[in-house]
């Protein structure tokens, strides 16, 4: 390209280009923070492992105390028994001097009315008192070893007990951060229910599982809460499943395999998943705070639906499950007896 005024001047392409970068605002930063969901996920998995942490050093101190313990107790005895020999060894002696032992052996002998006898008596506190020195000398051995044993028990303790502080402190400061989650993940999953748009499934990584069990609880850890056609004021009959008590953002996981027949963020059951299975029942999961599947995708014993939170008709984190004949409420069976005849014990 020939440049005019012997190419002193720019292309226009060119100083439009600087211009505009000159001039022209900088695009914003579009770069999202961390997604609630996959953030809880991940903090609840820390929390896991610390706790296992925590719980391995707790379990190993209080063994390396009953072992300190028992090292107290065995190092008294010996102690006891050291001062024990050292009055028997004192009573012998006190024995032998008022029986002449402190004259010599030659005067002794010389007034003694039988000199055999008093050899013979000699030979035997001699023997006893080397028999109560050896015992003296090894009873303080043992004290000794023992004393050994007590103090790298006591060094073991506290190396223990400093690790567990240490624990201790981890494991708040993730649960911390876990809880702040927790309600950020909430206040997203409520802002869906108000807006009746659900945000979509949440594609977090599955769990790894060796297992070939072919039905399972629909959360890992739990506490049973209202049960399947209890009363309850929050109800207008009766309670239509059974309730899992577990924290905003636990895993819920498909109790067996299946397909996701609906998704949906509204109505008293806040945000919700039901998956059919053979047999001709249905599986609903309630008052989620997110969804992890679309409808219409298969899903696989324990593979993770959504996460636990308390949307909808709901006064706390808990997971809402239902066994029905159709996919529509009003036709739910007992969960707990269904999942037990599955071989499942909640």
């Amino acid at each position: 390209m020939r440049l005019s005024h012997r190419g002193t001047h720019l292309p226009l392409v060119i100083v439009s280009l600087l211009l505009c970068a000159l001039l022209c605002p900088m695009p914003a930063d579009t770069s999202e923070a961390p997604d609630a969901s996959a953030e809880v996920a991940r903090l609840y998995e820390e929390a896991s492992a610390a706790t296992v942490r925590y719980e391995e050093g707790r379990h190993a101190a209080k063994v390396q105390r009953k072992k300190v313990r028992k090292l107290d107790r065995l190092l008294t005895k010996e102690r006891q028994a050291v001062d024990v020999l050292h009055g028997d060894l004192g009573r012998m002696a006190s024995a032998q001097y008022r029986s002449g032992g402190g004259l010599p052996q030659t005067a002794q002998l010389l007034l003694a009315d039988s000199p055999e006898e008093l050899m013979r008596g000699q030979r035997l506190m001699w023997q006893a008192d080397l028999a109560v020195t050896n015992a003296v000398t090894k009873t303080q051995r043992a004290a000794a070893r023992l004393t050994d044993a007590k103090r790298t028990a006591d060094r073991a303790k506290r190396t223990l007990d400093r690790r567990n502080e240490g624990l201790t402190k981890l494991k708040r400061g993730i649960e911390s951060k876990l809880e702040s989650a927790q309600w950020t993940l909430q206040g997203e999953a409520d802002q869906s229910v108000a807006a009746g748009q659900c945000r979509g499934a949440v594609r977090l990584d599955q769990p790894k599982t060796s297992s070939t069990r072919a039905w399972r609880t629909p959360v890992k850890t739990y506490e049973l809460s209202a049960g399947f056609d209890s009363a309850g004021s929050r109800w207008s009959h009766r309670h239509t499943g059974q309730d899992f008590a577990v924290g905003i953002g636990a895993p819920v996981r498909a109790v067996g395999t299946g397909r996701v027949v609906s998704v949906s963020c509204g109505g008293g059951f806040g945000i919700e998943v039901v998956v059919s299975h053979k047999g001709g029942y249905y599986t609903q999961y309630a008052h989620l705070a997110a969804v992890t599947v679309g409808q219409g995708e298969r899903v696989r014993p324990g593979e993770w639906l959504g996460q636990a939170g308390t949307t909808g008709n709901s006064t706390g984190p808990h997971l809402h499950f239902e066994v029905r004949l159709t996919p529509y409420p009003g036709s739910g069976v007992d969960p707990v007896k269904w999942l037990d005849e599955r071989g499942v014990r909640v």
